[in-house]
């Protein structure tokens, strides 16, 4: 079994659910006692988001870059950053260890052409629907149409993650919009909606939309334990 490295805290209530699909997943497959192997590293989140929202990239790429050279060198078999936005600097993490980095949009992506759709809604931080790092890969990697919500149901998205479920916060009034926002996205021609936000599967589930969603913290996680596991 491979060591899987996290990089966690962003927020940790997503990174708690991580732990436990890991866990969970790895008891499934080999029974009895087993549990998964690995290390995480959690970060202070509230330093991560001052970064983030004043725009600096360098400073936060320079943090994650940190993290995956400490977790390389505690042992770690290959890593994950357990959040999409701070994937916008996956190739400047994965370029500066020597152990594999899984991309959370490809675990996705796997799961979407599994179904055999072409054209997705996407949610998640402003920063994630807006830049184009994320749709950009499904797009170009995959060949998956993406369409994201209009401006105020982004603005409205990205305030319910932000003050809301990274903080453990769960209303029945937020699960009620974002059912309306996906609608809006079926609307557009979207067939499924990835939750490109590690904490929107703490609001949404798949029975509160019309369309299929794509759960990117347990894709994510359950790509991680076929990793750990493979022979």
């Amino acid at each position: 079994m491979k060591t899987i490295g996290i990089i966690g805290g962003m927020s940790w209530e997503s990174s708690l659910e991580y732990y436990r699909i890991i866990n969970e997943l790895t008891k499934e497959r080999l029974g009895g006692l087993h549990s998964a192997k690995s290390l995480m590293l959690s970060v202070d989140f509230a330093h991560i988001e001052e970064l983030q929202s004043a725009g600096r990239w360098e400073d936060a790429t320079a943090e994650m870059v940190t993290c995956a050279k400490q977790l390389e060198r505690g042992g770690a078999d290959f890593l994950l950053i357990a959040t999409n936005t701070m994937h916008l600097m996956f190739n400047d993490v994965q370029e500066s260890v020597n152990i594999p980095c899984l991309h959370i949009a490809d675990a996705a992506a796997g799961k979407i052409m599994e179904m055999g759709l072409n054209k997705v809604g996407l949610l998640g931080t402003q920063f994630t629907m807006e830049m184009d790092f994320y749709k950009g890969r499904l797009k170009e990697v995959f060949g998956i149409d993406v369409v994201i919500p209009d401006r105020d149901d982004r603005a409205e998205v990205n305030r319910v993650i932000y003050e809301e479920l990274v903080v453990g916060r769960i209303t029945p009034e937020s699960r009620s919009t974002f059912k309306q926002v996906i609608d809006n996205l079926a609307g557009k021609g979207a067939e499924g909606v990835v939750l490109g936000c590690t904490e929107i599967p703490l609001l949404v589930k798949q029975e509160d939309a019309s369309i299929p969603i794509f759960d990117t913290t347990f894709n994510h996680a359950e790509k991680a334990v076929d990793m750990a596991l493979a022979e």
